[in-house]
């Protein structure tokens, strides 16, 4: 059980935070429904429900994540089969540091 110095911190940080309203959650959930590739939510005759899209989003993000690592070790493999000081192998050893 947390202490009462603890809960009431909290308390307090909750307090002096603006709180967002349910207007602008809509809002943000909208927006990130509105960046996510339409196939992910699926049926677009039906609004999505906010958890939906925030699985989606997760989701796409990991995607995005996995993505990011499988082209980052295409480039290093290419790297490796490439003279090092070629100006291709400059190109790809800049994309790795990215």
């Amino acid at each position: 059980m947390p202490s009462r110095r603890s809960r009431s911190s909290s308390r307090q940080s909750a307090a002096s935070s603006p709180r967002i309203t349910e207007e602008q959650i809509n809002d943000l959930v909208s927006k990130l429904q509105a960046l996510l590739p339409e196939a992910r939510l699926g049926d677009n005759d039906r609004p999505a429900s906010s958890g939906r899209v925030l699985q989606e989003t997760c989701n796409y993000i990991r995607s995005l994540h996995q993505e990011v690592d499988d082209l980052s070790e295409r480039l290093s493999e290419l790297l490796e089969s490439t003279d090092g000081s070629s100006a291709q192998a400059a190109i790809i050893r800049s994309l790795l540091l990215r």
